[in-house]
């Protein structure tokens, strides 16, 4: 069955990769890298589709939950943990699922991908409910786990989104909706590690990043809910509430500071000249959006 599938089969262009300097190899590599891009565009709409359900959801106080094995996995995980330091969510709004448990993000798990009541049991665990959405992250498009996962997820009633690297995949076929990348062959066979990562890399940031600008967490193209966990993003909170409201160091310095260091409500401060207590209020009344706080 596997040879069927496009990430299975194998690469003309690199038959004879054992044959290749390192300097051949690498430009053969940054080659099949490039088609990656093009081959996620052509499924914009349907990320699009998966953006819109997934901003409704948080809306309403659900959540985003990605579930994969192996590399998919690793990948969803990755995304999720990037949520909270970036877009100021905890770590309940954004979750990643991996087969075998955390432990899984470093040692491979054996067999856990293969077992369907383990992506169901992951989710019960986790108490799913009708309000949350489930991402599924498979580059066969056939990992059991999420084949488990998505299936009790849509007998409850939770919105599911398939994300493949084949066409026609058994997770699509079950998702509502179905996000299907064609890379092509990978350089090394069935290596989905490489373009078929990347690609699904390049989802998720769309998926979450969109979703969160979405959900009032971006001001233009600025990070105003960044959690200042470290100099550096003390220091880029600054530069945020800087750009936002062309104010000097010295007084986004001192408005962080008044502001709980929450830039988001530093800039509704400055810009709209309102105590915290009332750019807190003016916020609430907005729904996040700083836009819409400042009018």
């Amino acid at each position: 069955m596997l040879e069927h599938l496009t990430t299975e089969t194998r690469n003309k262009k690199t038959m004879n990769l054992d044959e290749l300097t390192p300097l051949e190899l690498l430009e053969v590599m940054n080659e099949e890298d490039h088609k990656v891009a093009q081959a996620v565009k052509q499924e914009i709409p349907q990320i699009a589709k998966a953006v819109e359900v997934i901003t409704m959801a948080i809306k309403q106080g659900g959540r985003l939950i990605y579930m994969g094995a192996g590399t998919s996995g690793r990948i969803g995980l990755l995304d999720a943990v990037e949520c909270p330091p970036t877009f100021g969510t905890t770590p309940e709004e954004v979750i990643g699922l991996i087969a075998g448990g955390e432990r899984a993000f470093i040692k491979a798990v054996e067999g856990a991908e293969d077992n369907e009541q383990l992506g169901v049991q992951d989710l019960q665990d986790i108490k799913l409910t009708a309000k949350d959405v489930v991402v599924g992250i498979a580059a066969s498009g056939r990992t059991p786990y999420v084949i488990g996962g998505l299936e009790y997820a849509n007998s409850i009633g939770t919105p599911t989104v398939a994300v493949s690297c084949n066409k026609d995949s058994a997770i699509g076929k079950i998702a509502r909706i179905a996000i299907e990348v064609v890379n092509g062959p990978e350089v090394l066979t069935g290596s989905t590690r490489l373009k078929a990562g990347s690609s699904q890399k390049l989802i998720c940031n769309m998926l979450s990043t969109a979703s969160m600008i979405g959900t009032g967490k971006v001001y233009g193209n600025l990070m105003v809910d960044v959690q200042l966990t470290n100099e550096k993003l003390v220091e880029r909170a600054k530069r945020i509430v800087m750009d936002a409201t062309d104010c000097d160091a010295e007084t986004a310095e001192s408005v962080l500071k008044q502001a709980d260091q929450k830039p988001k409500i530093a800039i509704v401060m400055i810009l709209a000249g309102l105590t915290k207590e009332e750019a807190v209020q003016r916020l609430e009344e907005s729904h996040g959006f700083v836009r819409q706080a400042i009018q």
